[in-house]
């Protein structure tokens, strides 16, 4: 069987996360063999930093690989997405699945059809305490998990404006389809992904549009308000077939303190997560001896989920066998989530989507 360190593994996209995942790669000595981006700067930048072929067509890179890391801006997910999956290569492609859910459907169809496979980046699922959480909820500890408030709000944090970030053409939408993704998947895979039968939800645009928009920090430069049409906060309701629920919050900016806590809640206990610190703490009631309720902090040892989600990518490349974990259908879900949330928005009414 292939050593996982021994695939040959390619990047498209040579940015800031495609950068960040090609460092971790060194680190565990993958074998990374080139990457691909169609800006020279960056084609430049990326050979100087680890010596290795910096191509301006995929074409050239999928002859030299196995698998490939697809990290680039969302609407040019499906283009590279499909050409590697029809090329015969596995896929990791960064989150989310597309910019629509057009483009996101047409992905899953093509995978579904390929011979490799597509696996999805929510990096979340591998932090220690999710795990954690998960063998709890396996274990039957939790019971019936019923509700999920999940929550990635940031006071300030709106990406550069006028970067693609902040396009409504090229990302799809702002902090639901960037924060957001993340914070909905993480809350159904934590309901074992249940069929969403409503959707009910607002976006909003409040700060990222104004001229005095006050922030401390900013990742990237500020275009100003020019570069900015999209959804900067959103709250949301989902309801499932078998009865669960998810309340979302998600914020790039919001007057507010930020807060990255999701709450897990079950029948016989429940957790509180947060993903920003990792505490993760467990909450249950006992009669033995007396009512008494608990509230207890969960030590969980260090991790890189970045990491771990390429060994997972990796090892299942070597295996020749497609991950269970994060996998294209799932990220549609995802995706169908997202889609419903800004129609629900638009309309001003609650959508249905069974």
């Amino acid at each position: 069987m292939t050593h996982p360190n021994d695939v040959a593994v390619g990047i498209v996209g040579l940015g800031g996360i495609g950068t960040h995942h090609a460092t971790k790669l060194a680190e565990r000595g993958a074998n990374l063999v080139g990457g691909m981006d169609i800006d020279a700067d960056t084609r430049a930048r990326f050979h100087e930093e680890f010596d290795l072929p910096a191509y301006e067509d995929e074409a050239a890179l999928y002859d030299a690989c196995d698998a490939v890391l697809i990290t680039t801006p969302n609407r040019f997910h499906e283009e590279y997405a499909t050409s590697a999956l029809e090329a015969g290569l596995d896929v990791l492609l960064e989150k989310p699945l597309a910019h629509t859910l057009e483009s996101a459907e047409r992905i899953a169809e093509a995978a579904r059809d390929a011979e490799g496979f597509c696996m999805v980046g929510f990096n979340n699922r591998f932090a220690e305490p999710v795990r954690v959480i998960k063998h709890y909820q396996d274990e039957g500890r939790f019971g019936e998990t019923t509700h999920v408030e999940a929550n990635y709000v940031r006071r300030r944090g709106v990406p550069g404006r006028g970067s693609w970030f902040t396009s409504s053409e090229v990302a799809g939408g702002g902090a639901l389809i960037d924060i957001g993704v993340h914070a909905i998947d993480l809350a159904l895979y934590f309901l074992d992904h249940p069929e969403v039968v409503e959707v009910s939800g607002e976006t909003r645009s409040e700060f990222g549009g104004r001229d005095d928009y006050a922030y401390v920090h900013m990742w990237g430069d500020d275009a100003g308000p020019e570069g900015f049409d999209v959804d900067d906060s959103a709250s949301a309701f989902i309801r499932g077939a078998d009865g669960s629920t998810v309340s979302l919050e998600v914020a790039w900016a919001t007057n507010r303190p930020a807060t990255d806590e999701f709450v897990v809640r079950g029948t016989e206990a429940g957790a509180t997560f947060d993903r920003g610190s990792d505490d993760l703490t467990i909450h249950e009631a006992g009669v033995g001896g007396g009512h008494h309720l608990t509230d207890a902090t969960v030590e969980t040892r260090e991790g890189d989920a970045h990491a771990a989600e390429q060994a997972t990518f990796l090892e299942a490349v070597a295996a020749g066998e497609a991950p269970t974990l994060n996998t294209v259908e799932e990220g549609l879900r995802v995706q169908r989530v997202i889609d419903a949330i800004y129609r629900s928005s638009e309309t001003g009414a609650a959508v249905r989507l069974d």
